[in-house]
């Protein structure tokens, strides 16, 4: 089945240093086509057989979650693509899911899941709503479904400075649905389970609320919109200062010194 040409449906599946891409296929329960994109000290492009048929493995001496997630959208056929970190186990019949919910909402460009977790602060999708600049930045890649055509006709990938692996460490899949709607591109939210996040692994990024986590969010907002950063900056501090555990003053000077220390380094 995966090594059809016609796929429907196809996981797109980031890794790094993967010594077993057949047992990490079995352990994601990946009952429909797939490619792996493995980041590790080689440079060399593999042909594996599983259970379910056929599956190319990327493996590239690169860093990145960005660029790996890119090298496979780069090189899918499929009709739709799942975005599928390493820690994610998916639910039976996931492709039918996907199929179902673009038929269902068919001037869709982008469909968010849920995941479910053992413990979880992730925000849990009750309803379904079209998502819009007002809640998008709620929702990681391992939760969307898009859309191909859609996607690369207009020149979407994922930015390569932000995301594990890069010198800012989080909120790629944030630019990347801001880029999805400043395309134009419709994205809906849909009350779905899709995966199982098993936190086996640490964060490859988030070490906490420390000073680096602030100076990046505010790079992150400045990337998105240089016009209302400010605005944004100042919402994520009253909004999650408790959180936190930081005061408002602190989380607006930190992220916008973030900023700064950004023109600072392109003028130099």
């Amino acid at each position: 089945m995966a090594a059809m040409s016609d796929k429907k449906v196809e996981v797109l599946i980031t890794t790094v240093n993967c010594k077993n891409p057949e047992a990490l296929l079995q352990q994601m329960h990946i009952q429909s086509a797939a490619c792996i994109g493995n980041q590790c000290e080689v440079n060399r492009i593999d042909t594996i057989q599983a259970s379910k048929g056929s599956y190319i493995v990327y493996n590239f001496n690169e860093r990145g979650v960005g660029l790996n997630r890119n090298n496979l959208l780069m090189r899918t056929k499929a009709e739709y693509c799942l975005f599928g970190d390493d820690d994610l186990v998916y639910v039976d019949g996931y492709e039918n899911i996907v199929k179902d919910a673009f038929q269902t909402y068919p001037d869709a460009d982008v469909i968010l899941f849920n995941l479910e977790e053992e413990t979880s602060s992730r925000y849990k999708i009750q309803k379904p709503f079209k998502v819009n600049y007002f809640n998008f930045m709620r929702f990681g890649a391992a939760r969307m479904a898009v859309k191909r055509t859609s996607i690369q006709t207009r020149g979407i990938l994922f930015n390569l400075c932000f995301g594990g692996g890069c010198a800012h460490a989080h909120g790629e899949d944030t630019l990347f649905l801001n880029s999805c709607l400043k395309a134009g591109l419709h994205i809906y939210a849909l009350p779905i389970t899709i995966a199982t996040l098993t936190e086996v692994r640490a964060s490859s990024w988030f070490h906490g609320y420390d000073e680096k986590y602030f100076l990046d969010k505010g790079l992150l907002y400045y990337v998105m919109s240089r016009r209302f950063y400010p605005f944004l900056i100042l919402q994520d501090a009253l909004r999650h200062h408790k959180t936190y555990d930081k005061t408002i003053g602190y989380l607006v000077k930190t992220m916008k010194r973030g900023v700064a220390d950004e023109r600072k380094r392109r003028m130099q």
